[in-house]
């Protein structure tokens, strides 16, 4: 029997380190999922632990490459962002991957912005709005800073899904997708690197920049197979859609934090936009995408946990619910809805359904407002969601009963940043055409209502 052809991704968060197999049509044929235990820093901040990492991925290869029912022709990596690896002269990392929720020195924030142009200018031009460790460009500031010593040792910072091509290929690389990533580093104006990324000669640490599609032909455990550079996780999200289809969208996706991506808005990003917490990121083909950030999920589940105390309900009970009309006109005039849903006598509400519908009503309000952010200055008439509320169809049809001049789609796209990182080398390793039919869409649209 011959060996099934599959592309390799390594699918690395801050929670679940993934890898899949993808056939040849893009069909999950072999995944693992596990999680690490983090460590700490000098500091005795969390952070990852590069060790078990490393393990994990070298660990994971020698595992798959013996099942002789696979044939590996190609390995990619997407990861999170703004997470540096910094190596030295001789390619072992001289730092820890420091976490990007580490407080970030007050007074050397100041300093940073007060030397180059002031906070709202800055972040403006670099379309990062000012978040700490987040914008990893001023962790390797503080790197030279603080541990000045260390910054003269450093060959180069790779971004978390470029080190994990390092580790592979032994060659460096820098990606358009992290480096646009609320950064600091990059003049979105100007399409290169801002001029304080040379003036404190943090362009030396930062490798040549390659193409998304670049690979390496490589020599591993005697087998010959190409990997490419890696992607940032939410670029590599969007790329599915970007290759199917060609009208164009906004795709809010679902979890945690809800963001809304808008790659056909051609609009700068404003200093109003950023304050709401807008900003830019870079599609796998270079071109800036528009995007805004809601905590959607953070905010339901702790909500969730409320309402099911209160009214002694199962913490999941929402996932049977279905979306009732009656309901969502009952709650329509209550405009402390529209306010702050953690303030409201859940006293008010006769039973666990009517209160959930009500949580509902305020998630979509504030979704609403957080992707007209994004649908400003760009015609766009269709909307998928993808993630954990693609499923929850209070979700989607109220956000179709908001926004009637929309087409509201709910996408049934499994694991789609392993995906995204596939499709960014299909011509490389795969000779098929790539389906149309990746992914299912299903429509929402609520007629007849007052609401």
């Amino acid at each position: 029997m011959s060996s099934i052809p599959v592309i390799l991704i390594f699918d690395i968060g801050k929670t679940n380190k993934k890898l899949f197999l993808f056939d040849a049509n893009y069909q999950i044929v072999y995944k693992k999922i596990v999680s690490l235990p983090e460590t700490v820093d000098e500091d005795g901040f969390p952070c990852e632990n590069l060790k078990d990492l490393n393990s994990f991925i070298f660990d994971s290869l020698n595992e798959v490459l013996k099942l002789d029912v696979y044939k590996v022709k190609a390995i990619n990596f997407s990861a999170y962002g703004a997470s540096f690896v910094n190596l030295g002269f001789d390619g072992s990392t001289i730092t820890n991957l420091f976490n990007y929720l580490k407080p970030y020195p007050e007074l050397l924030a100041q300093k940073f912005y007060k030397k180059y142009w002031g906070e709202e200018k800055f972040s403006t031009i670099t379309a990062s709005p000012m978040l700490g460790s987040l914008n990893s460009g001023l962790q390797l500031y503080r790197l030279k800073n603080e541990n000045p010593i260390a910054f003269k040792n450093l060959k180069y910072a790779l971004h978390l899904p470029q080190y994990l091509s390092f580790l592979l290929t032994g060659k460096c690389f820098s990606d358009i997708t992290s480096i646009g990533c609320h950064t600091a580093l990059w003049d979105f104006k100007k399409h290169q690197y801002h001029p304080w990324v040379y003036k404190e000669h943090v362009n030396d640490k930062l490798a040549p920049i390659a193409k998304v599609n670049k690979i390496q032909q490589i020599e591993y455990n005697g087998q010959s197979f190409m990997v490419g550079i890696g992607i940032h996780d939410s670029s590599s999200a969007l790329v599915p859609y970007l290759k199917i289809f060609k009208e164009p969208f906004v795709l809010i996706s679902t979890g945690t934090w809800s963001i809304s991506f808008n790659p056909f808005n051609k609009s700068e990003l404003t200093s109003d936009e950023l304050k709401v917490d807008c900003l830019n990121y870079f599609q796998y083909q270079g071109r800036p995408v528009k995007a805004s950030r809601f905590f959607l999920g953070n905010i339901h589940d702790n909500q969730c946990i409320r309402i099911s105390k209160y009214f002694n309900q199962d913490l999941l009970k929402y996932k049977s619910l279905e979306f009732d009309l009656h309901l969502i006109n009952n709650f329509k005039e209550n405009k402390a809805l529209t306010l702050s849903f953690d303030t409201i006598d859940l006293s008010i509400f006769s039973n666990y359904e009517e209160a959930y519908h009500a949580l509902m009503i305020f998630l979509v309000n504030k979704q609403i407002e957080s992707t007209i952010l994004v649908l400003r200055n760009s015609n766009i008439k269709r909307i998928f969601i993808d993630g954990g509320f693609s499923n929850n169809s209070i979700f989607t049809n109220l956000l179709a009963l908001c926004l009637p001049e929309m087409k509201v789609f709910s996408a049934n796209l499994a694991e789609a940043t392993a995906l995204g990182a596939a499709l960014v080398l299909h011509k490389n390793w795969n000779k098929s055409k790539m389906q149309k039919n990746l992914i299912n869409l299903k429509r929402y649209k609520v007629s007849k209502s007052k609401f």
